[in-house]
């Protein structure tokens, strides 16, 4: 547990994609599909690169923009071959905001991260520091008016006594106030979490939500810049500011979130990735408290509005995506691995928002064909890191939370692995839960963009339709192509993806691990950064290419940064040729006042059909 000191941002985002649901990044923004986490890049297409398979692209396919030079998008994008069913919308509301599905037991048992939030003393202006957002039609009356007239001011403890003392935010948390943070059972309204330390069930708890990555408030009452704010909810917006680093930190026992590390693994011969390269800034099985906190809190390994959403062993965070308009976006994953998106929110409920599920017979299957030894390893060493904390396997009070046996909406025992889509790890949550949700996700749209610079726009759009469209659509309200862009022709299963440029030009992916047993394509590993999250995690458990899913454009005037790696610090600086033609996403255009166009095209898109 990280001590909280007046300088230091504490809390931060549990992405989910991909703390998704949520965390989901096949939805919404340049850096790529499927939430958790994101995918190409803003706009592909019209490179000298050329990566393809068996189909061609970039045909001029539906009616928006007819009449147009250049084309409309793809010809591969008209059909929606992933259709999910769907649900109750409203309903589906509720769990985006506040289901949990019984992961209190991980994140207050555990990870114990209220009582980290409480012995830190941490406030609502702390928090608004690092980006949360406060529902405030949750607030208590009286916390609410007093509130309200403390926004007004300078916040300084002075003039916001209220918003400076850690008992306020407490009883925000109770009140189901901190967006996407739910707490459960709460009987009064008293300051405090009344938990119950020998049945996490029985007394006042938290768990993590979608909402917690994937939702904002409108900041009627309050915006902090480059920070949280205080109104009315907005779902689906992702937090770019947001430290999911620094929030796990502030967990008393941080180590709980071991396995979605950077690891030291005897297996691969200590040769994990991170951030910072291969075998540096590694965690071992062995590191303490202190030592895990300096990993989530260093800005290298762990940056503001990303995270690791998976259990491979690397330290590849990626930064958090839009949850808009999901009818639109498939497959799902950074990696495009999963076709169904109830299948992709399946696997954050029961593997990212409790990782102890891993520990089951089903999880430790799936992480045996994913990694081979090294996620064998990575199993047997969290057990034991579990133990060290005092938190036994089983019982009423022991792990797994979610994958409990005898739970009514969860099933457990179920067939497990890298191709067994909708139970990867043998625990699924109730159907009904996901598919209300599905249908929510649907139904959120994207925020209504007008810009003021129509010509600029208009020709930014032009450029587009000639440079851009073999992979994205002009118009964010048709379907995006629902295939894998490869890397380039390298990859494994190139052959099953239709023709694209290729989206890494100088990848060149060195052998790791030989997955064949599992029917995996091998485990690779490339310079640089960009394919770090694929190294174990790709979408050869359905025969498709080592490479990214393509995106819907939205929200892109609110990125701060650009790539699933937030590698890109801008749309001017994405579509610049001095990047270099071996760079991920490596289509340009040379001029800067039509780059300037383009990004101002890309910002202005929405999802309402284009004229």
């Amino acid at each position: 547990m990280l001590a909280l000191r007046s300088s230091l941002v504490l809390i931060g985002a549990m992405a989910s994609a991909a703390l998704a649901v949520a965390c989901t990044d096949s939805n919404g923004d340049s850096s790529g599909t499927g939430g958790n986490g994101a995918k190409g890049g803003a706009a592909s297409g019209g490179s000298n690169s050329s990566s393809g398979g068996s189909a061609s692209g970039g045909s001029t396919a539906g009616t928006a923009g007819q009449g147009l030079a250049g084309s409309a998008g793809p010809s591969d994008g008209a059909t929606d071959q992933f259709h999910h069913p769907t649900g109750d919308a409203d309903k589906g509301q509720a769990v985006f905001r506040f289901e949990t599905f019984g992961n209190e037991g991980f994140w207050t048992r555990t990870l114990r991260l209220p009582q980290g939030m409480e012995s830190a003393k941490l406030t609502v202006i702390q928090a608004l520091e690092a980006g949360v957002n406060f529902d405030i039609e949750s607030f208590p009356p009286t916390l609410r008016d007093e509130i309200i007239a403390e926004a007004e001011t300078d916040l300084s403890p002075a003039n916001a006594p209220v918003m400076n003392d850690p008992t306020t935010f407490m009883a925000l948390l109770e009140a189901n106030a901190v967006v996407g943070i739910a707490a459960r059972n709460v009987k009064t309204l008293n300051g405090t979490l009344d938990i119950n330390e020998t049945n996490v069930y029985a007394g006042e708890s938290v768990g993590m939500t979608c909402a917690f990555c994937h939702g904002l408030t409108d900041g009627s009452v309050y915006a902090m810049p480059q920070g949280g704010g205080i109104g009315v909810r907005s779902d689906g917006r992702a937090n770019h500011d947001l430290n999911v680093g620094a929030s796990l930190a502030l967990g008393e026992n941080s180590r709980a979130f071991y396995p979605t590390l950077a690891l030291d693994l005897v297996a691969n011969k200590h040769k994990s990735v991170s951030r910072l390269g291969v075998g540096l800034g590694l965690v071992s099985k062995a590191a303490t408290e202190e030592e895990v906190d300096s990993y989530l809190l260093d800005p290298e390994l762990y940056p503001v509005g990303m995270f690791d959403d998976a259990a491979d062993g690397n330290g590849a965070p990626m930064h958090n995506t839009p949850l808009f308009r999901a009818d639109l976006a498939a497959p799902w994953g950074t990696d495009g691995s999963i076709e169904m998106l109830q299948n992709f929110n399946n696997l954050v409920y029961t593997a990212l928002f409790d990782p102890t599920d891993l520990t089951t017979e089903g999880g430790r299957q799936f992480m045996f064909e994913r990694g081979g030894a090294a996620g064998t390893e990575i199993v047997d060493n969290y057990v034991g890191i579990l133990a060290s904390m005092g938190v036994p396997a089983g019982g009423v009070n022991g792990y797994p939370f979610v994958g409990r046996p005898g739970k009514t909406d969860v099933a457990v025992g179920l067939a497990a692995g890298a191709k067994v889509e909708d139970s990867l790890i043998g625990i699924r949550v109730d159907d009904t839960a996901l598919l209300d949700l599905n249908a929510y996700l649907n139904s959120l749209p994207a925020p209504r963009v007008v810009s003021p610079l129509g010509a600029r726009v208009a020709r930014g759009r032009m450029l587009f339709r000639t440079a851009c469209t073999s992979c994205h659509n002009d118009d964010q309200s048709r379907f995006v192509p629902q295939n894998i862009v490869p890397y380039n022709d390298s990859v494994e299963f190139f052959e099953n993806a239709p023709a694209r440029p290729a989206l890494f030009p100088s990848y060149a992916g060195a052998l790791v691990a030989d997955r064949s047993a599992a029917r995996l394509a091998p485990a690779r590993n490339s310079p640089g950064i960009f394919d770090d999250k694929l190294i174990i995690v790709d979408a050869s458990n359905r025969n498709q290419p080592r490479g990214s899913a393509l995106p819907l454009l939205l929200d892109l005037a609110r990125k701060p940064n650009f790539l699933h790696d937030s590698s890109v610090a801008s749309l001017d600086e994405l579509l610049d040729p001095t990047r270099g033609e071996g760079a991920p996403h490596p289509f340009f255009i040379a001029d800067p006042d039509q780059r300037q166009d383009v990004a101002l095209f890309l910002e202005s898109l929405d999802d309402q059909p284009s004229e």
